[in-house]
C-alpha cells in the first residue's frame, strides 16, 4: 500500500528536518513556507537568539546524516563563563571535559544546511506560500503566494511545523478546542552584537580569555547575572558575538519600559555591565533597530486532531530559552515522530496519539526547566549556596557516578527522558541540601556518609545513551 503523502507546514529547522527525514523514509512530502526562500534573501536579525545545539539535537542531525555539517559552521562552548559586577570571570563546566560540550549555531547557516538536506531527500519546498483557510472536514487549504494569487491544496496528513505563532494550531483550535495556554514571562530581549577584535576601536582594552578575532573567550556562554535580568553572549564562527539583554518588560527598575532609547539603555549599561559597552560599538543603532523580543510558554492538552492534523516543535510546545533546549526538543520530536510514521505509515490517527503520549510529558517538564534556569542564569549562578551544591554534586558524580549526575547533564548530554531529569534532579537537590545544613562549607560534608545516603536514597541511573 502506498504510503499517505504528507503536507508540511512550515520550513524552519523543526520543519526542514522533519521534511528531510520523512522524504528519507520514502513519505511524499510537500511543504509550504509562508516566507520567501532565506537562501537567497538572507535571514533577519535582531529576534534570533542564538541556537545552542546539544546531545539530543546532535543525535537528530546524526539520524539524518547531518551533524558533521553542521559542526563544521559551529563553536564549542565548554561552560558559563560568569562575569561579576567587579569585573571578575569564573568558568563553570557544562560537564565533566570535553566530551561534554554544546555548540553555538547560527540559525541562518543551519536552516540553509536543513533546507539544503531537505531538497535533496526529495521534499518539494514552496516558499512565499501562506496556507489559511484551514478545512479539516474537507482536508483542503487555501494557498496565497506572494503575488497575491490564492489556490486551493488538498491534504492528507498535515503536520504544522509552522512556530510558537503557528497558523495551523490557530486552525485547530477553531475546529475542536486544544486546551491552549500562553503563560507569558513578563520579561522580553533584545539584541546586540560584539563584533570580531578587527572592528573594535584601538581604544578598547580587551579581556585575557580575547582569541585571534574573537574579543572575548570564544569557548564559553558569557553570562553577566545581575538577579532579576541579565545580558549573554554566545559566539558566532566569524569572530563576533550575539549578545542578549534580558529584562522585565513593565514595572521593577530596570525594564524595557524604563529604558525607552539607546540614550537611557547606555547609562544603564555603564552602570551595570561596564565591561561589556565598549565592546559594542553600534549599541545605539542595535538598541534602537532591534524589536523587543516576547518571552512565553505554551501549553496543550491536545496536540492533534484525529489522524488529520498533528503539531510538533514549538507549534506544540513553544519555551522560553533559557536551557538552550527549544530546538534541541524539537529535533527530538522530529526523530519520534517518523520512527513511528514509519512503522505504521497509513495510521495516522494512533501515530498522532502515541507521538503526543510519549513526547507531551516531556516537553512540559522542559517548559518547567527552562523556566527555572532563568532564575539560575540571572542570579543563582553567582550565588554561594548554589555554588556549594554545584560543588558537592561534581565530588558525588565523581565518588558514584552511576548514582549522580546533575540534572543539567541529564538534559544536555543524554537521551534520558526530559520528565525524568526534572523529577530526580529535584530529589538530588534535596539531597544536597540535607547534606549541606544550609552550609556552604562543602569541605564539612562527610563523602563517604554522602555516597551511602545517596544510594540509599536513589536507584542507579538508567542506562546512558550518548552520542
Amino acid at each position: 500500500m502506498a504510503k499517505q503523502p504528507i503536507t508540511l507546514i512550515g520550513g524552519g529547522l523543526v520543519g526542514a528536518l522533519l521534511a528531510q527525514q520523512l522524504a528519507q523514509r520514502g513519505f511524499a512530502v510537500e511543504v509550504y513556507e509562508k516566507y520567501a526562500d532565506p537562501r537567497f534573501t538572507g535571514f533577519s536579525g535582531g529576534r534570533s537568539i542564538n541556537l545552542a545545539l546539544a546531545e539530543r539535537g546532535l543525535q537528530a542531525l546524526r539520524t539524518a546524516g547531518l551533524a558533521d555539517d553542521v559542526l563544521r559552521h559551529a563553536v564549542m562552548m565548554r561552560g558559563r563563563m560568569v562575569h561579576s559586577r567587579d569585573g571578575s570571570t569564573s568558568l563553570q563546566r557544562y560537564g565533566v571535559d570535553d566530551s561534554e560540550v554544546i555548540w553555538s549555531v547560527s540559525r541562518g547557516t543551519l536552516n540553509t544546511l536543513l533546507l539544503d538536506a531537505a531538497e535533496a531527500a526529495g521534499a518539494q519546498i514552496h516558499f512565499g506560500q501562506s496556507p489559511h483557510d484551514i478545512d479539516f472536514d474537507r482536508q483542503q487549504m487555501l494557498v496565497t503566494d506572494a503575488a497575491g494569487a490564492t489556490r486551493s491544496v488538498p491534504f492528507g496528513m498535515l503536520i504544522g511545523a509552522d512556530g510558537a505563532g503557528s497558523g495551523v494550531r490557530a486552525a485547530m483550535n477553531a475546529h475542536a478546542p486544544l486546551g491552549e495556554r500562553v503563560e507569558s514571562l513578563g520579561h522580553g530581549y533584545k539584541e546586540l552584537e560584539i563584533p570580531p577584535t578587527d572592528e573594535l576601536s584601538a581604544a578598547v582594552t580587551l579581556g585575557k580569555g580575547a582569541s585571534g578575532q574573537f574579543a572575548i573567550e570564544p569557548h564559553a556562554l558569557h553570562i553577566w547575572p545581575r538577579g532579576g535580568y541579565m545580558c549573554i553572549a554566545l559566539p558566532n564562527t566569524e569572530g563576533s558575538f550575539t549578545v542578549t539583554l534580558f529584562l522585565p518588560n513593565e514595572g521593577s527598575s530596570p525594564s524595557f519600559a524604563g529604558l525607552p532609547d539607546a540614550t537611557t539603555a547606555a547609562a544603564f549599561f555603564r552602570e551595570d555591565f561596564p565591561g561589556l559597552l565598549p565592546l559594542i560599538p553600534k549599541f545605539a543603532e542595535d538598541y534602537d533597530g532591534h524589536p523587543v523580543g516576547t518571552l512565553s510558554t505554551l501549553y496543550l492538552d491536545r496536540w492533534h486532531l484525529d489522524g488529520r492534523a498533528l503539531l510538533i516543535g514549538d507549534a506544540a510546545h513553544a519555551i522560553v530559552p533559557f536551557h538552550g533546549q527549544g530546538m534541541n526538543c524539537g529535533f527530538e520530536d522530529t526523530v519520534v515522530l517518523t520512527d513511528l510514521l514509519a512503522e505504521a505509515p497509513n495510521d495516522s490517527a494512533d501515530v498522532f496519539a502515541e507521538f503526543q503520549r510519549i513526547r507531551q510529558p516531556d516537553a512540559n517538564a522542559i517548559a518547567t526547566m527552562a523556566l527555572e534556569n532563568y532564575v539560575e542564569m540571572r542570579d543563582s549562578v553567582a550565588d554561594a549556596h548554589y555554588l556549594a551544591k554545584r560543588e558537592l554534586g561534581v565530588l558525588l558524580a565523581e565518588r558514584a557516578p552511576e548514582h549522580y549526575m546533575a540534572r543539567y547533564r541529564m538534559v544536555t548530554f543524554t537521551h534520558l527522558p526530559y520528565a525524568y531529569a526534572l523529577e530526580r534532579g529535584r530529589v538530588q537537590d534535596a539531597l544536597l541540601d540535607d547534606l549541606l545544613h544550609e552550609s556552604n562549607n562543602v569541605a564539612s560534608v562527610d563523602l563517604d556518609a554522602a555516597v551511602s545516603l545517596l544510594k540509599a536514597r536513589l536507584p542507579p541511573l538508567p542506562p546512558l545513551r550518548h552520542g
